[in-house]
């Protein structure tokens, strides 16, 4: 009975923790603007409800949320039990009057499907007491593709704008807008629309904060099919470019061309996680690590790792605060001793803030130092993506921790998350060179 007593309250302290580390992450997401793309395989798939139950828990955390969902396989299924015979060119739907009557049929009754499913609320369930708003409406004013290539696309359209002044109304009101892949023209016609124009420009006609993609995949993979946890919207294009033309792989492309156009176009963030796992898109909101892949939109400010030509940039960004020690003095030749521990971030091949890692393989820990931006570049997020790149590059170590030593900066690190700790939790070689004339601050961050 002990034992199991001692067991509940482990997993009960775990469940704390957890929730305590996933509260910044909580206060980050209230109030911003995310956009949710999903397939119709996805709704097809068991573990759908699991989404919408965490769909139900982001919109309680106080998120703003458009749902786009896709219908191509409950497409196919009606035009084949209307007896209609499909057509595609080059890999659209043609869609004649007779598949629109399919298109209707399929996209009415996924848009209540998933309506139902938002408005469940039976005790005991995760819903239980949501009490959640869906709407729905003409959001979406569309145009046909008309005539390419000799080839009549009828009632298949393109997105030609979005009715933002509605749909912040409504998500204003608190409520989850619900978009299906169909638009309407000014003519009062219906279109067949493809899911990746639907989300795409709504999310960049929000100007939202993210726009989530779900694949059967754990998210974007490489070319050798390891997950790719986070990346810039240039290697997108590069895996891209590396698709063939089979049918599986412009599925996939539609998606990295929807993140392309995305993170091109003003959207900060894009997250592509998998339908298929139950615990997936909130791990990937709420936690470091996430579950599937962050793609970041490309910066014109490049972060990189330094080389020995950026001795002489280095030298002159830390100049002054080495001069008021704030930093230790590095010669010209310690700096190219250790240039292949520096990441720089760089405006136009121009060093304007730069940092340092040390590792101490043996104790899993690695000092952050040497953290500098330029007084002109002090505004934005340079920090926040300096102390990432350097993160990154320890893990790539297989660090586990950071520490760093300060004397005026231990506030703005504890708001990157590290906390002040003792000289006895640095590594035992750092102990004995500690300078206690500095009275330099400990920090210490785990990654």
């Amino acid at each position: 009975m002990t034992q199991a007593k001692n067991s509940s309250n482990n997993g009960d302290k775990d469940y704390v923790k957890w929730f305590r580390n996933a509260a910044p992450y909580i206060n980050q997401h209230r109030e911003k603007t995310v956009v949710l793309m999903f397939g119709g395989e996805a709704v097809q798939h068991p573990n759908f409800a699991n989404i919408i139950h965490d769909i139900a828990l982001l919109r309680s955390l106080g998120v703003k949320l458009v749902i786009v969902h896709g219908a191509r396989p409950q497409i196919a299924e009606r035009a084949g039990l209307l007896g209609v015979q499909q057509q595609f060119e080059q890999h659209l739907r043609i869609t004649d009057p007779k598949t629109l009557m399919a298109v209707k049929d399929a996209t009415g009754s996924l848009r209540v499907h998933i309506e139902a499913l938002l408005t469940t609320g039976l005790a005991n369930s995760p819903m239980h007491g949501s009490q959640i708003r869906v709407s729905t409406g003409n959001f979406v004013i569309a145009r046909p593709i008309g005539v390419k290539g000799g080839v009549d696309y009828q009632h298949t359209g393109l997105v030609r704008r979005i009715d933002v002044e509605g749909i912040e109304q409504q998500l204003d009101f608190g409520s989850i807008v619900l978009l299906s892949p169909v638009g309407y023209s000014t003519t009062g016609e219906v279109f067949n629309l493809a899911l990746e124009d639907v989300a795409t420009q709504t999310a960049i006609s929000l100007e939202a904060d993210k726009l989530i993609t779900f694949t059967e995949d754990e998210g974007l993979l490489d070319s050798d099919g390891s997950l790719i946890r986070s990346c810039s919207v240039r290697k997108v294009k590069e895996l891209l470019d590396s698709y063939g033309g089979e049918e599986t792989d412009h599925v996939r492309q539609l998606l990295l061309r929807a993140i392309i156009q995305s993170g091109e176009n003003g959207v900060e963030r894009c997250h592509c996680v998998s339908y298929l796992s139950e615990t997936a898109l909130l791990q990937e909101l709420f936690t470091r690590d996430g579950a599937g892949t962050l793609i970041a939109k490309d910066h014109k400010e490049n972060i990189t790792t330094a080389s020995i030509d950026d001795v002489g940039g280095i030298l002159e960004l830390i100049q002054p605060l080495e001069e008021e020690g704030v930093l230790v003095r590095r010669s010209r030749k310690l700096l190219e001793t250790e240039i292949d521990r520096f990441i720089v971030l760089k405006k136009e091949e121009v060093i304007i803030a730069c940092a340092a890692l040390y590792p101490y393989i043996d104790e899993n820990i690695g000092e952050l130092a040497c953290v500098v931006i330029h007084p002109d570049y002090r505004s934005g997020n340079r920090g926040e993506r300096l102390i990432a790149a350097v993160e990154a590059f320890a893990k790539r170590q297989k660090l586990d921790q950071l520490f760093v030593l300060t004397t005026v900066s231990g506030h703005w690190f504890r708001e990157q998350g590290f906390v002040e700790t003792t000289i006895d939790s640095l590594p035992r070689e750092k102990q004995e060179l500690y300078n206690f004339q500095r009275k330099s601050k400990v920090l210490v961050k785990g990654i």
